[in-house]
């Protein structure tokens, strides 16, 4: 049966970039993504690989070239192109986020207990915990000695470096465990990282209280001359070791940790870098603690977001008033949403679920349970998006995070909507969000960048 000429279905992305030239154009695009997550696992490993990127492309802090990068604490970056029109119209903004939900050292966390040494941990973001079992696990992060030197941290990821694990219970004593809840089963005190087994050799024989411990020491010492007491200021994080991949034999998905929200943010900075001169004011915002609240000073809830924006309005706004340019401005939170989950389809409402491979998806509002905790786009904002997409033949779809009263969440969208700027999330979908290795769709990344950059250009 034919449909009504006037019914509405997404397109498929693949039927849209069907080309040759196209098709290698996505694989190009894929690669580099990959790359780019398997670099990038930590918020600061992700700023770095930002301001050296926008570096090469002539970004500094000189106002006057009006091209100009501002970083806070290596953990989040304001980035901004200045456009022809007056800053009195606005900016075109998208506001993404580069942490990730992932296993924190605790600051006092090594540990001796039977037959290894350990980490404890505490987790960030929201994970499920039996996720993180029985797999190889990277360190990456940070320490600062009392000196003011710091100690950078990536071991685990090169083929001749050790990797780490959280040991997970032989199902042949886990008769309690397989009666539990999920929630009751794994317990965040219990997910300690393994560093090591071996005791410390001794000369006379005369062991050290904690034989293991002490040699995970001496190696640290020996290694990194780092000691016990320079974790109390160190952020050292577990991360899912090893690249990300292609999957399937099509090599259309894309695999890998991270990717909420680290897509949105490679998207949005090869839009920028890609992006013709615009005629209004561009700027990009990478932020910190979203997963978390997005509370603290690089989060989404400070007020860096606004001490730039003052300095772009000193810089270039002839005047204009700070409360005249963020009423004005037009923001997409690019953030993702989830794709309807093949085997679990039933936590989905069908008609309003994200599909993968049929391109960047609106979500007109967040929270949950009556859209409490909700930014709602207005229907004006949406129009235009829309309008210009479909002009341009950049495949979108529109939905929600799950059923009513099951599903829903927060994003960074009602931080800048507090500003008075018109806001909507828009990204691609993923399949198992938050969990250690991620799914995407290539051609969802293609059309992602190409809708990003056409926002900065509109």
């Amino acid at each position: 049966m034919s449909q009504h000429a006037t019914a509405y279905t997404p397109r498929n992305a693949w039927d849209v970039y069907a080309t040759p030239e196209e098709r290698t154009a996505i694989r190009a695009l894929a690669a580099r993504y990959l790359q780019f997550i398997s670099a990038c696992k930590t918020e600061r490993e992700t700023v770095d690989y930002v301001a050296a990127r926008l570096m090469e492309a002539g970004y500094g802090n000189d106002f006057t070239s009006g091209k100009v990068m501002l970083p806070l604490r290596g953990k989040c970056i304001f980035i901004a192109r200045r456009g022809t029109a007056p800053l009195s119209e606005g900016l075109h903004l998208i506001a993404a986020h580069a942490d990730t939900p992932r296993l924190d050292f605790k600051q006092r966390p090594l540990i001796e207990q039977p037959g290894v040494a350990q980490a404890k941990t505490h987790y960030y973001g929201g994970i499920r915990k039996y996720q993180w079992l029985a797999r190889p696990l990277a360190l990456h992060g940070v320490l600062i000695r009392s000196d003011g030197t710091t100690v950078r941290v990536r071991v685990g990821e090169d083929a001749g470096d050790p990797v780490f694990t959280i040991a997970d219970l032989l199902p042949h004593l886990a008769q309690k465990q397989n009666t539990q809840t999920v929630a009751d089963a794994f317990e965040a005190e219990k997910l300690n990282v393994i560093l090591g087994h071996s005791p410390l050799p001794t000369a006379d024989g005369d062991a050290p209280g904690e034989p293991i411990k002490g040699q995970l020491l001496d190696i640290l010492l020996r290694k990194y001359d780092v000691r016990e007491e320079d974790f109390v200021s160190a952020e050292m994080q577990a991360v899912p070791a090893g690249e990300a991949r292609f999957v399937g034999l099509d090599e259309a998905l894309l695999g890998g940790y991270g990717q909420d929200d680290r897509i949105c943010v490679f998207a949005a900075l090869e839009a920028l870098l890609t992006a013709e001169e615009p005629r209004h004011t561009v700027a990009l915002m990478f932020w910190d603690k979203e997963e978390i609240g997005s509370d603290g000073a690089t989060g989404a809830s400070s007020s860096f977001l606004r001490y730039c924006m003052e300095d772009v309005a000193a810089a270039w706004g002839e005047g204009a008033r700070i409360s005249q340019i963020m009423l004005a401005t037009r923001a997409l939170s690019a953030d993702v949403n989830a794709a309807l989950d093949p085997d679990h389809q039933e936590v989905h409402e069908k008609q309003n679920a994200a599909m993968l491979g049929f391109g960047p998806c609106f979500c007109k509002f967040t929270g949950s349970r009556g859209k409490y905790g909700a930014s709602e786009a207005d229907a004006e904002l949406l129009g235009w998006l829309r309008g210009m997409y479909n002009r341009l033949n950049i495949p979108w779809q529109i939905a929600e995070c799950g059923r009513v009263d099951q599903g829903g969440g927060g994003t960074v969208a009602l931080f800048l909507a507090a500003h008075g700027m018109q806001v909507i999330d828009f990204g691609p979908a993923l399949l198992g969000m938050h969990s250690p290795f991620e799914l995407s769709s290539a051609v969802d990344l293609f059309a992602t960048v190409r809708a990003y950059r056409a926002f900065l250009e509109a």
